[in-house]
């Protein structure tokens, strides 16, 4: 799949650039200043994202697959896209990697060539998907209410 995606970047020049040795520091210039976060784990592999859930937070639309964080996040063509359709089994890279190419050039490519104003919304939707939706207040305020609230109710009831 990487040699794949590798060949469509030297196709696209100056709109598509791969990235080897991916660590901590380019990911924080890149959360902040990329156009389009790919991401392609392998269903069900990814343990969460938060590299998209950061990126998302500065603007930046992702393209994934339907795991980890994204099941929750993704907004089909409002707040960025998702490929393939949830298949696991022997070949799911392939049949991924058609989708992936599917929504590339038949979605991503063309909205962000041709229409700017809904990619501007999109990059709003983004931002305030992620925002509200995978922060640190949300995770306080989930926990709170799914457990340290049931069990408050129930001590008050053995009391």
């Amino acid at each position: 799949m990487v040699a794949n995606i590798v060949a469509l970047a030297k196709q696209l020049p100056g709109k598509v650039i791969f990235l080897e040795n991916y660590d901590m520091t380019l990911g924080q210039l890149l959360t902040r200043g990329c156009d389009v976060w790919l991401n392609n784990p392998q269903r069900p592999l990814e343990a969460s994202g938060t590299s998209g859930m950061k990126a998302g937070m500065n603007g930046v639309l992702n393209f994934s697959t339907l795991d980890g964080w994204w099941v929750e996040g993704c907004q089909h063509g409002i707040n960025g896209w998702q490929f393939g359709d949830g298949y696991v089994g022997p070949d799911q890279d392939t049949h991924d990697l058609n989708a992936l190419y599917r929504v590339l050039k038949g979605e991503i490519l063309p909205t962000y060539e041709q229409d700017k104003a809904k990619w501007a919304k999109m990059m709003q939707a983004s931002i305030q998907t992620c925002t509200r939706d995978f922060s640190a207040r949300r995770m306080v305020n989930e926990y709170y209410e799914r457990l340290y609230r049931p069990l408050v109710e129930a001590g008050r009831k053995i009391s």
